[in-house]
């Protein structure tokens, strides 16, 4: 298996990237790629971040292909477009003698275009789990919580209202919200949402301060033998942008 670099960008020159997301995005089935809560530097950030983390996974499992003659090389971006044709990423080799990327990116390439003719079979999709149980949330479990620990440690990610209060009257309102979510996950196992982090699944779930019907933060949750722990939470763009590496999450309670 050859070594690819871990990064995208070490991998391939990327003209223009905001064009570059704009078309893919055109290219695509239709999808929120936008932040609702926080700015970011990046164009389309959700969409920029699900290539950034999709191509790392593909490396990591050595899942991109070059063509016979050595000029091309795809890999799958686990996208689809409206007529569910999956979407790839099409590169030739960087004719720049002075470049540090030895591919230049072409373009986003439907399975059918001809483009994809170069190579005798297509690259997969990234895998990111052996074990399908690991995506439900099994409500009859403990679910032990490090709610100081959630506080302390991550203030500065809570809503405006909450970063000004004592800790304890904050720990008091994370323990009714984790009653409430696992009384929810009991009611509906799509309340879980799967998420991928450092080569794990884990799960979200929400984390209503205020209002039972909103979420302000998500509560992350990783399974042990026989329970369950949580000891962080992440604001809702950060929990999307997670859980959209392995699916398009329900819109119950987490939204881009």
């Amino acid at each position: 298996m050859e070594n690819w670099p871990e990064r995208l960008f070490d991998l391939m020159f990327i003209p223009d990237m905001n064009s570059k997301m704009d078309e893919l995005s055109e290219l695509a089935e239709e999808e929120n790629w936008n932040y609702i809560n926080t700015e970011d530097e990046h164009h389309l950030p959700i969409l920029f971040n699900y290539i950034q983390y999709t191509y790392k996974r593909i490396a990591e499992e050595g899942k991109l292909l070059v063509s016979e003659n050595g000029q091309y090389l795809t890999f799958n971006t686990g996208l689809v477009t409206a007529n569910q044709e999956p979407i790839f990423a099409f590169a030739n080799t960087n004719r720049n003698e002075e470049a540090e990327q030895p591919w230049y990116f072409q373009g986003w390439k439907r399975k059918g275009e001809y483009d994809m003719t170069k190579f005798p079979e297509l690259p997969l999709m990234a895998h990111y789990f052996d074990d399908p149980s690991l995506l439900v949330m099994d409500a009859r479990l403990e679910l032990r919580t490090n709610i100081e620990h959630i506080v302390s440690h991550n203030k500065d990610r809570f809503p405006k209202p909450y970063k000004s209060m004592d800790d304890y009257g904050v720990q008091t309102l994370i323990k009714g919200a984790v009653d409430n979510a696992k009384e929810r996950v009991r009611r509906s196992y799509k309340t879980a949402i799967p998420h991928f982090h450092r080569g794990r699944v884990q799960l979200l779930l929400p984390l209503c301060l205020s209002n039972p019907n909103t979420a302000d933060l998500a509560l992350v949750v990783e399974k042990h033998e026989t329970f369950y722990r949580a000891s962080t939470c992440l604001t809702l763009d950060m929990a999307y942008n997670n859980a959209r590496q392995l699916a398009r999450p329900d819109r119950d309670w987490l939204l881009p």
